[in-house]
């Protein structure tokens, strides 16, 4: 099991071009952080739109709040990875992604 583990890490970091498993450390930390910090930062913008899960349905809060989440998410991400000194790490990862679903005119290559 641990062999498989240790392949997976390597290919991760063959693929993400990391050179030390400090680097996935903080790559990996910086992901946890800022979905628990874009979840932690959606809250009071809902409740500023009047938005409480006390007042909707289930089936409405939840998609509007995962909408909001999403761009937060996106904004975050190179700024707490800036944070952990993986900044152009995240920005490369977040240009990519964005140019996956049709974003990337918003940067020039």
């Amino acid at each position: 099991m641990k062999i498989k583990v240790s392949l997976q890490m390597e290919k991760l970091k063959k693929r993400w071009n990391i050179k030390s498993n400090i680097q996935l450390l903080l790559i990996f930390l910086v992901f946890a952080i800022n979905g628990s910090f874009a979840s932690w930062v959606a809250k009071p913008i809902t409740i500023f739109f009047g938005l409480d899960k006390e007042l909707l349905s289930p089936f409405t809060y939840w998609p509007i709040r995962i909408a909001l989440i999403f761009p937060i998410y996106q904004i975050t991400l190179p700024l707490v990875g800036f944070i952990f000194g993986q900044f152009n790490f995240f920005w490369k990862f977040e240009k990519k992604f964005l140019r996956r679903i049709g974003l990337g005119f918003l940067f020039k290559n």
